[in-house]
């Protein structure tokens, strides 16, 4: 009986198989013609053509122009529809939602943000959500109803057990324990929900300096110090979702806090985070500290520093850049020697802006505090990387679904 009940669906299963490689490869290369996707999936061209007069007939690619360059008529391209499916991402800080959406080739087709300044936030965050989603959708010629998913970063991580948002005690508004369940109700598409640096990571990972690694430790520093975990290719996000809060991480030369719970910050976030460097600055005698949120300060700084070179001039600038070196690899040292991770990216506005200089410190400083030996690259997504990369979750998972031609 099993094989009775399992041979009719064999030749829908390799059908569906050879047309995702199909749509993948469309993805990939952009127009392809029947000749040219028959020779990438090994496909007769017959079969290829089958294959593609199907895919046309779904909906999920579109015939487009001819190639040229060519003696005789040229062939026909084709290429994934765009209009297949869409997807939807925001990125929450305390300021304000940023919320984003793209057509199922990855090319975004309408943002918008929200501004949310204040600590009691007068608008309901079920509200926000909506506004800056409907924004975005309003701005690509969409409604809502187009969106086949969402995907919504935040601080800190919802705890699966209690679907309370943790170690984000500086996102107002969001620790409500009926929280996702208003949202759900809301919205007429699945939600996920995942760890900003988690999604500044899954950017990295399927568009910038970590493609083609299965292992590796993304450190982001920006409103807020912390890390993402990439082990065997996937997330680690830990029993509680917590995995990668490095700023509560204990570390030499930085204040104890007992108190994590309340105080929202640890020992390497009071050494190393952002709002430190101002202060750092100031002790090593730079005298031209702007002014403004912390996150831009620290940027603004660490890139005069960059500027001024690394040699061993007493500079002031050169100095903070050292000292701040030093005081990332104080911290990272505890991490790469636990993970033994191939690679580690170093991402957010307080790094990047670092670019090489930075890169090139934390290294020669990481090789005298850890065994462990990884590369140390600066990330290449900075447009709006934890958007970016709640965009690519949700396309991911949508693609799944809709270039599923076996269902």
């Amino acid at each position: 009986m099993a094989g009775t009940t399992g041979t009719p669906g064999t030749p829908r299963v390799l059908r569906a198989m050879n047309d995702r490689a199909a749509l993948d490869l469309l993805l990939e290369h952009g127009p392809l013609s029947r000749t040219r996707v028959g020779k990438l999936t090994g496909l007769s061209k017959p079969t290829a053509s089958q294959l593609l007069a199907r895919l046309e007939a779904a909906g999920l690619v579109l015939a487009g122009g001819t190639t040229e360059g060519r003696p005789g008529p040229g062939a026909q391209l084709y290429e994934v529809n765009p209009a297949a499916a869409y997807a939807a991402g925001l990125d929450v800080t305390p300021g304000r939602v940023l919320a984003a959406v793209a057509d199922v080739t990855g090319r975004t087709v309408g943002r918008f943000e929200l501004p949310t300044p204040g600590r009691r936030p007068t608008v309901p965050v079920v509200q926000q959500v909506t506004e800056a989603l409907d924004g975005a959708v309003k701005a690509a010629g969409l409604d809502r109803s187009a969106v086949h998913r969402l995907v919504i970063g935040t601080p800190g991580a919802f705890d699966p057990g209690t679907g309370r948002l943790r170690y984000a005690s500086h996102l107002p508004g969001w620790h409500s324990p009926t929280l996702l369940d208003e949202l759900a109700a809301a919205l007429p598409m699945p939600v996920e929900y995942e760890n900003d640096v988690n999604l500044a990571a899954v950017a990295e990972q399927r568009l910038g300096a970590a493609r083609g690694n299965e292992d590796f430790v993304l450190l982001w520093n920006q409103e807020g110090l912390g890390a993402a975990l990439v082990l065997g290719g996937r997330l680690h996000r830990g029993w509680t979702g917590g995995a990668g809060e490095v700023g509560f991480l204990p570390v030499p030369g930085a204040p104890l806090v007992r108190k994590v719970s309340r105080t929202g910050s640890g020992g390497f976030q009071e050494l190393a985070g952002s709002q430190a460097l101002a202060g750092l600055a100031r002790e090593l005698g730079v005298t031209d500290v702007p002014s403004g949120p912390y996150p831009e300060v620290a940027a603004t700084l660490v890139a005069r520093a960059a500027q001024a070179g690394t040699g061993d001039g007493d500079d002031p600038h050169r100095r903070l850049l050292r000292a701040y070196a030093t005081r990332l690899a104080t911290g990272l040292a505890s991490l790469v020697s636990v993970l033994d991770p191939e690679l580690v990216v170093l991402s957010g506005t307080s790094l990047v802006s670092g670019g090489e200089a930075l890169r090139d410190l934390v290294r020669d400083e990481l090789e005298e505090l850890a065994a462990s030996r990884p590369r140390l690259v600066v990330g290449d997504v900075t447009e709006h990387p934890v958007l970016r990369g709640a965009l690519e979750s949700a396309l991911a998972t949508t693609r799944d679904e809709v270039f599923d031609t076996s269902r």
